[in-house]
């Protein structure tokens, strides 16, 4: 090798070595300047999360959820996924009393099926919930399930899926993320509080007058204001009926006399019945129909077409 060129070589390679001593001193400044001190309860809650990143709990993800605990007093109650136990381990590490929770969990405000549906044309767009609720005329009932699964897609649980044209959940997996709501255009489903493994349920969400409504679905409420005189549970909202979940006991309630008075099927149960309802309903004709709790439907929807 030529002198000229061991000493070319001799220089870059010195070179490299004082850039990267210099760097490391750079490096290591920057990491004592800039480095942040984490309250180690917030590693802990983490560990506790089942780091599912939801949203269910309102917050991005659960490294935000834990921070929200530990620096803001956020409740410890409000993963759906980790429920109790994970509830219990917050507690633990942040040493507070685990408030009364019930787990929430997604209910369908509309249990009519396709064929139940009338006025009903055909639709040759995108086979989605959102594109076609902006199309006006798919359907006669502007309140109800459009059919097309955004809820499915949206569910990373397997807890719903699409029979006849209506979302069904399957309440062991559902974690009440919320997240099948959210994409929900109509807003036909909501989260409820599951005081007990099964709950009655409003599972219609249109809001026009009786004679409105006969017109577009075979099952839809009229707003008769039958099961307000039954139970005092319930109360009108517009012409539909809002049943009070925070009232709600299901060891002292009894939902018989409104279920009778129901002639439109527009009260169902939802979730897994217990042995004891499945003996005291047994002669009863009790719809079997797709699990819906309560919203309006089109506040939030923005008409075009």
């Amino acid at each position: 090798m030529e002198p000229i060129t061991i000493v070319v070589v001799s220089l870059a390679a010195g070179t490299m070595l004082l850039l990267a001593v210099a760097m490391s001193f750079v490096l290591g400044w920057a990491n004592n300047a800039f480095h942040v001190e984490v309250d180690p309860k917030i590693v802990q809650c983490n560990e506790v999360l089942p780091g599912a990143n939801c949203g269910g709990c309102g917050y991005v993800g659960c490294n935000e959820y834990s921070e929200a605990i530990v620096l803001n007093g956020e409740s410890v109650t409000k993963c759906p996924v980790g429920g109790a136990s994970c509830a219990e381990g917050l507690a633990q590490i942040m040493g507070v009393e685990v408030e009364q929770t019930w787990p929430f969990k997604a209910v369908v405000h509309c249990a009519a099926t396709f064929s139940q549906r009338l006025l009903r044309n055909t639709y040759h767009g995108e086979q989605t919930c959102a594109a076609a609720n902006v199309i006006s005329g798919i359907q006669g009932c502007t309140y109800g399930c459009l059919g097309f699964g955004d809820c499915v897609e949206a569910c990373n649980f397997s807890a719903i899926f699409m029979k006849e044209g209506v979302p069904e959940v399957v309440y062991d997996p559902c974690t009440g993320c919320g997240a099948c709501a959210e994409v929900c255009p109509r807003n036909i489903i909501t989260m409820v509080p599951f005081k007990t493994s099964e709950m009655l349920v409003i599972a219609c969400s249109n809001n026009d007058f009786g004679a409105e409504v006969k017109k577009v679905c075979t099952i839809g409420c009229t707003g008769c204001k039958a099961c307000t005189k039954a139970n005092d549970l319930f109360t009108m909202e517009g012409n539909l009926p809002v049943l009070n979940y925070d009232a709600y006991d299901p060891d002292a309630v009894d939902f018989s006399l409104a279920l009778d008075r129901c002639k439109m099927e527009s009260l169902v149960w939802v979730g897994v019945p217990t042995a004891e309802h499945i003996e005291a309903t047994k002669d009863m004709e009790v719809p079997d129909k797709i699990e819906a709790d309560f919203k309006t439907t089109v506040d939030d929807t923005e008409w075009r077409g």
